[in-house]
């Protein structure tokens, strides 16, 4: 009788030793623990990756669109949609220039990596999610409203190029200056690979 609960004893110890409290092994639950541990990791060091890979571009469309230049017929003081305009037209003749087969991979991680930004951007505001949401809806429409209207830029004539930015800018603006500069910021992107401006500085 002594030796059966010994025995039996032995064995409770046992099974408590190899399972967890949901009878799953205890081995098999560190591991799954370390597994996930490890792929929490990874997700990060891409996420981060994928930030530093394409932050250069982001930065450089933020520059661009500070140049006080194009806001010098604004009457009233720019404001964030105004910018936001100017970034969003910057990006579509980025787009319109590289893309091709060979980098349309490349150019959807841009795409996105840029409407993350700009979403995170407009949450520092203090947008909350339902705004955000609507915001990013009506931001992604126009953007591809404004890709829409370059498609064909260079065979536009020099006035229907003007009437692009009376569509999106709404104001009395000096649009020969408008189509120079983003003709001569086109010219720049065409002279230029896409791998340099992920490394470096767009310079007008």
């Amino acid at each position: 009788m002594d030796i059966i609960s010994f025995l039996f004893e032995l064995f409770k110890i046992r099974a408590l030793c190899f399972f967890s409290k949901k009878l799953t092994p205890w081995c098999f639950t560190t591991l799954l623990n370390v597994q996930f541990e490890i792929s929490k990791k990874d997700i990060i060091n891409i996420i981060l990756f994928m930030n530093n890979k394409y932050i250069n571009i982001y930065n450089n469309l933020v520059n661009l669109t500070r140049n006080k230049d194009l806001y010098k017929d604004f009457t009233e003081q720019d404001t964030f949609s105004d910018r936001l305009i100017f970034f969003l037209l910057h990006f579509a003749f980025f787009l319109k220039v590289f893309k091709n087969k060979k980098d349309k991979k490349i150019l959807q991680e841009i795409y996105d990596h840029t409407f993350k930004q700009l979403e995170l951007s407009i949450r520092e505001i203090g947008y909350g999610d339902q705004s955000i949401n609507k915001k990013m809806k009506d931001y992604l429409n126009l953007f591809h409203s404004i890709v829409a209207k370059i498609h064909d830029w260079e065979n536009l004539t020099t006035q229907k190029q003007s009437n692009i930015f009376t569509i999106f800018l709404n104001k009395d603006i000096d649009r020969p200056f408008l189509v120079n500069y983003f003709e001569k910021y086109r010219q720049n992107l065409l002279n230029n690979t896409l791998n340099s401006f992920i490394k470096g500085v767009i310079k007008l």
